[in-house]
């Protein structure tokens, strides 16, 4: 059924796409990493992960379409998940676990409600090369590579049609600040819904298109405004149901915590030529074997020539 779904979302995506491609245009770009090294100086559980975003449409006007497929946003992913021990997990502790993904969202407005609707594809398993790629890393810096037994029983190869879809509406809090609350269902590689509030405090994000980055939970810039200058200072929190994941399969014995944390506060800036965003985010524990919850560290830098 997720199969289907995602096949139909797709093709329903790229069929305006194609059709429309005359009066589309590239409309901004937007990337986040997310590292626990950029937060606790740990190396474990939601370890790292890349997002990349690149969004197409007709002109920006400040504001989202109404019309869903208007505006088409391109995401590719990469994500890595590992034991606290690299080299001899203990037992029940998370398997290893690495996740490509590439997808398909539509931003759109109805009313007064943001939407956010989107079908992506997961790779997971040793076919998508990313535990190599973290041994070879590893040994380049100097730091404890995850052991060949290790990786040999990471999650396997496999293909996971997701489908995900956030709900939203901005309150402003005078001129300068705003609370968006908001809920998201997702299917696929994990099965969940979250609930969560985020706060904006200053001008950058306003007139722009930010998305969200699956691990942290902060919100990215895509489409710009250059024209706001200076800094804008967010926190967000939010609390997830899930009942089914790819990484912790119950089949092998993990049980599910009962709910899924995160608390997030980070900063924007903006300058004439350059902009950049970090931010902080809490992780609460995801199975009930899990040792420590965790606090990982989320980075962009932009330099504009």
């Amino acid at each position: 059924m997720f199969r289907l779904i995602a096949v139909m979302l797709i093709a329903s995506f790229i069929a305006p796409s194609v059709a429309d491609a005359a009066d589309r245009s590239r409309l901004g770009y937007g990337r986040l990493i997310t590292n626990d090294f950029l937060g606790d100086l740990q190396d474990r559980e939601r370890t790292g992960s890349v997002m990349s975003s690149r969004v197409w449409g007709p002109e920006w006007t400040g504001r989202l379409p109404t019309g869903f497929g208007d505006l088409i946003e391109l995401r590719l992913g990469m994500e890595v998940l590992a034991p606290e021990d690299l080299v001899t997990p203990a037992a029940g502790t998370r398997p290893w676990a690495g996740a490509l993904s590439a997808g398909i969202h539509s931003h759109y407005r109805h009313r007064s409600v943001e939407y956010a609707v989107g079908a992506a594809i997961y790779m997971t398993g040793p076919q998508n090369g990313l535990g190599r790629l973290q041994q070879q890393f590893h040994e380049l810096i100097g730091d404890t590579p995850p052991s060949d037994a290790t990786l040999n029983a990471q999650i396997g190869n496999g293909f996971h049609p997701t489908v995900r879809m956030e709900a939203a509406r901005v309150f402003d809090l005078g001129t300068s600040s705003t609370i968006r609350p908001f809920i998201e269902g997702q299917a696929g590689i994990e099965n969940l819904m979250r609930a969560g509030v985020d706060f904006t405090y200053g001008n950058i994000g306003k007139g722009e298109l930010l998305v969200r980055d699956h691990t942290s939970g902060h919100r990215y810039r895509v489409i710009q405004n250059s024209a706001n200058k200076g800094f804008s200072f967010v926190a967000g929190a939010d609390i997830a149901y899930v009942n089914d994941s790819t990484f912790l399969p119950q089949n092998r014995g993990y049980n599910l915590t009962d709910h899924r944390d995160r608390a997030r506060v980070g900063v924007h800036w903006q300058g004439e030529d350059a902009s950049a965003f970090y931010g902080v985010t809490w992780l609460g524990k995801e199975y009930d074997a899990q040792p420590n919850d965790q606090v990982v560290g989320s980075l962009r830098v932009n330099f504009n020539f």
